[in-house]
């Protein structure tokens, strides 16, 4: 027999879907299947096997996983990363310093060849007999060498590109170091040869302790710039009233403060050289000038204590 469409077998009544519903059996009275997602969310044990992957391992955690929502801030860097908070700082650091020790080595490689320079023309000046009577003749030569220093010290002070371009630096550096020595074995050919040599011995005594005293020392002495200054110029001051007010003792008080002065600018050169935590340093491209200042230290320093000793013995 045919049945209109809609209508089930055994209700012949009325047409449409049964009453009461679908059929029992259909679906399950209290929704959906028990097997689907659990009460409360995610399980316990962890994710559902084959969905999402298992929970990340301690160390870098992305964001939104850990017990806390996030990763664990104190591991997002992680051991080898290059985020840690002193990577670049320390690269610098390292960088900073292996370039101040070459400059100071450069400095020093610098200066102990215009000390050896110099050395060598007081040495001939003492004991070469004919080149001190030469000089005694021709007293000109003197004032063309004391020429020559104002002239070259002038230019390496006041035009970098002088004392900053290469080989520019180096030749009037030597210049200035070869008429720089002219004038102080002139000088030392006017005092006995054991004054001389016993001034030589005590200024390197006096060099090496103060360098190696700036080297250590925590105080910083190149704040004193402006001090030394002034003290500089009382020291020219002194100068010129000696000059009119001669004796041993003005003599004596003299060439001590005088000592006293520039071996404070040795200890203030040299830490400027240093750099590091001191307030002023001087730039690694300055290594001739850095090797100028000291060793116009070392040259004053050794004339003052050889006006002493000289001043003494009279």
């Amino acid at each position: 027999m045919w049945q209109s469409p809609g209508v089930y077998p055994g209700d012949q009544s009325q047409g449409g879907y049964p009453q009461g519903g679908y059929p029992q059996g259909a679906y399950p009275q209290a929704g959906y299947p028990q097997g689907g997602y659990p009460q409360g969310g995610y399980p316990q044990a962890g994710y559902p096997s084959g969905g999402y992957p298992p929970p990340p391992q301690p160390g870098f955690q992305p964001a939104g996983y850990g017990a806390q929502g996030y990763g664990d801030p104190a591991g997002y860097a992680g051991q080898g990363s290059n985020f840690g908070e002193d990577a670049d700082v320390k690269g610098f650091d390292f960088n900073e310093q292996s370039i101040r020790k070459s400059f100071i080595r450069k400095v020093y490689g610098i200066l102990m060849c215009q000390l050896l320079v110099t050395l060598s023309f007081i040495t001939l000046f003492l004991y070469h007999t004919p080149t001190k009577l030469w000089v005694q003749r021709n007293t000109f030569m003197f004032w063309i060498a004391f020429a020559v220093v104002l002239v070259t010290l002038i230019a390496m002070a006041c035009c970098h590109s002088v004392r900053r371009t290469a080989p520019m630096n180096f030749i009037f550096l030597g210049i200035f170091t070869v008429a720089e020595s002219f004038l102080l074995g002139v000088t030392s050919s006017m005092y006995a040869s054991d004054a001389v040599m016993i001034a030589v011995g005590l200024t390197a005594a006096v060099c090496l302790a103060l360098t190696l005293f700036a080297f250590q020392t925590k105080w910083d002495f190149t704040v004193m710039g402006g001090a030394l200054l002034c003290a500089t110029v009382v020291l020219l001051i002194f100068g010129i009233v000696a000059i009119f007010v001669p004796g041993k003792t003005m003599t004596l008080i003299y060439a001590s403060l005088g000592a006293l002065i520039f071996s404070l600018y040795l200890i203030y050169d040299t830490q400027l050289m240093m750099g590091g935590k001191h307030k002023f340093t001087i730039s690694p491209e300055e290594y001739v000038f850095a090797a100028l200042n000291l060793y116009l230290d070392i040259i004053n320093i050794f004339i003052y204590i050889l006006t002493i000793i000289g001043a003494v013995r009279d």
